[in-house]
């Protein structure tokens, strides 16, 4: 059975996007229960030297608009990377999910084999579509979603390996 390339990408980000979002507002809640300031999750991060929340779900919407533009050809669309609290990180999810609804299948399915000229260590390097997206758009998208996760868990957000995936 062959996936289309629109619901490989499309309907992925979709996703584990809209999970971040209900994960989000968890965390909202549980802040607010705990009187704890709306910057603080979003500045936490699990270790010192390691990105905030901020960070990750910034990433996480970046890999996905980034993506779909390399492999369609569009001009991503730039966002300031300014969110400092967890409403304002809904916001950016809500952008990037609204971005992605702008991706047909005519756009995308038949784009598995177009050859993308990607940097690898600093060189140029062809790999057809469906390559990069599962070798190295996916395991970057999902590094970033799951260290968002963790990132609250760890804060003592009350979510679960349901919350992560969807029901």
């Amino acid at each position: 059975m062959t996936i289309s390339m629109h619901t490989l990408t499309v309907g992925t980000f979709t996703r584990m996007l809209t999970n971040l979002q209900r994960i989000l507002e968890k965390a909202e809640a549980n802040a607010a229960e705990r009187k704890i300031g709306p910057e603080v999750l979003a500045g936490s991060r699990l270790a010192p030297d390691m990105h905030p929340l901020s960070f990750q779900i910034q990433s996480a919407t970046d890999r996905s608009k980034f993506a779909l533009s390399r492999i369609t050809g569009k001009v991503a669309p730039s966002w300031a990377d300014d969110e400092k609290t967890l409403e304002q990180l809904r916001a950016r999810l809500q952008k990037g999910l609204d971005y992605l609804a702008t991706f047909s299948v005519a756009e995308l399915d038949g784009t598995e084999d177009k050859v993308l000229t990607i940097k690898v260590g600093g060189q140029d390097t062809e790999v057809k579509a469906q390559d990069y997206v599962l070798n190295s758009v996916f395991p970057n998208f999902y590094f970033h979603c799951t260290t968002a996760y963790d990132i609250l868990r760890h804060n003592g957000v009350p979510v679960g390996k349901r919350d992560f995936t969807g029901s």
